[in-house]
């Protein structure tokens, strides 16, 4: 079974602005219940439909598949529930990790979190100084969430 386990955090400082160059991503949310997901994402000239499991702890089951460009963009116009999930990310590689900063735009503007993917949840990670508060356990940045109450109503 394919797993995700990652920590999520606010950004606070911009010390990470330069060491990456961003990628525009695009995603909606055609389910979200009970915790568990499938998601249409857009970046670049690539797509992929992403089924997630609950969370447990902070690991949780993540079934990744490529489709077609045409047919994502397609899903996110119809099938998708509102809101779209727009950001630009960075990935930024450091301590033998990869962060990925992503800065949200339209209904979710202002906010800037960072996660970083872990081989185990007992994986001790070095903290940039650019990180702020850990948001792992707080449901409401998960992307999903951010899709039905977006940071700009909170």
């Amino acid at each position: 079974m394919a797993i995700e386990i990652e920590r999520k955090f606010l950004v606070t400082g911009d010390g990470w602005r330069f060491l990456s160059s961003g990628i525009v991503y695009r995603q909606g949310y055609i389910a979200t219940e009970e915790l568990k997901t499938v998601r249409i994402r857009v970046f670049g000239k690539e797509a992929r439909l992403t089924i997630k499991g609950p969370t447990i702890g902070r690991t949780r089951a993540e079934f990744e598949y490529p489709i077609p460009l045409k047919d994502a963009e397609e899903m996110l116009n119809t099938l998708c529930k509102p809101t779209l999930i727009e950001k630009t990310r960075y990935k930024i590689p450091l301590h033998h990790l990869i962060w990925e900063i992503d800065e949200f735009h339209g209904a979710n503007q202002g906010l800037i979190l960072a996660e970083v993917e872990l081989k185990s949840e007992r994986q001790i990670v070095e903290l940039p100084d650019w990180i702020g508060e850990e948001v792992s356990d707080d449901p409401r940045y998960f992307n999903s969430a951010l899709a039905k109450h977006p940071y700009s109503q909170w």
